[in-house]
């Protein structure tokens, strides 16, 4: 009988997953591929905060600012460059913005790093509004329009990319030390782990996506302010959806966003002014039944199961 090691299975997954979707847009009509290019935007948004915050347990509010970073680059450029080179230099803009913030943040811990990441929203928000109205006597800009394909397809990509970085990073030493660093960040030092540099590094490179991201969407959208950049929603709702599919897992925060992603979707269609509130009550639901989130809930089941097979036979 031949064992298929589990890193292996994932690649194939991954392989299989990518090719399906993009295939999807020449089989689906076109609300769908929307919708389809919402859920990635959550997807690499949620996977890339759980890269850097799952196994440290740091818990960052700050994918908002490098998702309105990637929004403004393309506000800036997007009539100047081509697509693929304001995509790549939104992410390579967002990591060099990544570096110094990691150095200056990730020295806090606990509650304050989590309050100081989120307070960085606010101070982007309010320093491009405040340098708009200065300099340029205007509020907000224009983005260029691309076509709902072409944007479904570098979002796949940007996604493809991600999953891809994922699967690396968790067969490396890296990974080892994010884990030692969340288990007891004395106890990594002491066995060599250089503190300083593992956190800073992955979570700047954990940032190149999400601003890629923030530069593909602003696409979709005729207008931008710093109000809509710098959303706040973008840092809550994806580690919402990472925490309920699982932080720990590979997969858990894409079927956290995917799961939440088309519920929220409905939830704004039924009820618009109550649909956070409604987020925050299957928040609160999911930590106190499903701790570890969605993921290791349906693994446990499966496990069982097969157990149970195993014992009958």
């Amino acid at each position: 009988m031949i064992k298929v090691r589990t890193g292996d299975l994932d690649l194939l997954i991954i392989l299989i997953v990518i090719g399906f979707l993009f295939l999807f847009p020449k089989l689906a009509p076109q609300y769908l591929i929307v919708l389809s290019t919402s859920l990635f935007v959550y997807c690499v948004i949620a996977k890339s905060w759980a890269v850097f915050s799952g196994p440290t347990g740091y818990v960052s509010l700050a994918p908002a600012v490098f998702f309105g970073i990637g929004v403004y680059i393309s506000a800036l450029f997007s009539f100047k460059l081509s697509l693929p080179i304001l995509v790549s230099l939104a992410g390579i803009i967002s990591f060099i913005l990544a570096l110094p913030m990691g150095l200056l943040t990730l020295r806090l811990k606990g509650i304050y790093f989590t309050i100081f990441t989120f307070s960085l929203i606010e101070f982007f928000r309010h320093f491009i509004l405040w340098s708009e109205s200065t300099f340029f006597k205007t509020r907000g800009r224009i983005v260029a329009i691309v076509d709902y394909r072409t944007v479904y397809y570098t979002m796949l990509v940007i996604f493809a990319l991600l999953l891809i970085f994922s699967f690396l990073l968790r067969k490396s030493r890296y990974q080892l030390a994010l884990e030692a660093i969340g288990e007891n960040e004395d106890a990594a030092a002491h066995c060599g782990v250089d503190l300083t540099l593992t956190k800073v590094i992955i979570f700047a490179l954990s940032s190149i996506f999400i601003g890629a991201s923030g530069a593909v969407m602003a696409m979709r959208w005729t207008y931008i302010d710093p109000y809509i950049a710098f959303n706040p929603n973008y840092s809550f709702i994806p580690v919402l959806m990472a925490i309920i599919g699982g932080t720990k897992s590979f997969y858990g925060p894409i079927l956290g966003a995917v799961i939440l992603g088309i519920l929220e979707e409905k939830l704004i269609t039924a009820i618009p002014h109550y649909s956070l509130a409604a987020l925050g009550i299957i928040l609160i639901l999911t930590v106190m039944y499903i701790p570890y989130g969605l993921m290791f809930f349906l693994t446990r089941i499966l496990h069982n199961f097969k157990n149970r097979n195993r014992r009958q036979k």
